[in-house]
Parts: structure tokens; sequence; C-alpha cells
């Protein structure tokens, strides 16, 4: 079950080199489209579509990689007060609970996107499917990044 770990950092990896793609993408969007507007008095119709769709996709894998990172928002005051034993099971049951959350994301991800298969989005043109991919591909990233979290703690 190493494969898992190995798997989950190096997919950790691909996300947050996305990030800054996306993150550098969508910070050249949106300076170019105030140079128009402001500059050349031309607005780009596509630009903030195109902003608002990354700053989305940069919201959901942001959100896995702080997850892998132990950095996203937490409250473990109750958890710490536990002596370490009970701790681990109460751990372990929070990133259940978790895993069967993530398992949601994924599937009523993939049912939205189907049921939005026919529609396009307004001023790109592009399948609306793929702004809303990010919902359960990132549930994906935070299943695999659970698993490799409750594998660490069952090996400790």
């Amino acid at each position: 079950m190493h494969w898992l770990l190995v798997l989950s950092d190096r997919i950790n990896g691909l996300v947050e080199r996305s990030l800054f793609l996306f993150g550098f993408s969508m910070a050249l969007v949106t300076g170019v489209q105030v140079f128009c507007r402001y500059v050349l008095n031309h607005s780009l119709f596509w630009s903030e579509e195109a902003g608002r769709m990354l700053l989305v996709w940069i919201t959901f894998l942001g959100a896995t990689a702080a997850y892998k990172r132990k950095a996203h928002v937490g409250i473990d005051l109750v958890v710490r007060r536990f002596p370490p034993a009970p701790r681990k099971a109460v751990e372990l049951t929070v990133l259940g609970l978790s895993l069967l959350f993530f398992a949601v994301l994924v599937l009523y991800g993939v049912h939205f996107i189907r049921f939005i298969a026919g529609q396009k989005t307004a001023a790109l043109g592009i399948p609306m499917g793929i702004p809303y991919a990010v919902i359960p591909l990132s549930g994906l990233i935070f299943l695999l990044h659970a698993a490799s979290r409750i594998l660490e703690m069952v090996r400790k």
C-alpha cells in the first residue's frame, strides 16, 4: 500500500503546479482585460468568464492541496483533549466520515455534469461540463489524500 502514499504525493505536486499555472493565467487574463478596458477602451467579452472559471478551479484544487498539507481549517479543540489512543480512533472516525463526504462530492459532481451536458458557456462557448468537472475531480483527489492519511495513521 506504499504506492498510495506515493500517488497522493505525486498528484499533489501536479495539483500545486497547476495552481501556479491557473493563478498566473487568471492574473494575466485580468491584467489584459484591465489594460484593454481602460487604455484601449475595448472590453474583452470572454475575460470575465475565463477568470471566473479559473478562480473556481483554483478554489477547489487549492482546497485539495491544503488538505494534503494539513493546512485546511479545522477545529480540533475537542480531539486534542483526548488521550492518544482514543484520539487516534476519533481522528480515524473523522477521516472515515470525510471519505464519505468526498465520495458524495464525486457522485453528485458526476450527476451534475451529466445534467448540464448539453449546455455551453455564454462567452467562451465551451461545454459547461468543463468548468464543473473540477467538482468530481477534486472529490477524487480528496479521496486519495484521505485514504493515504488513513494509511499513514494505521501504520503508526
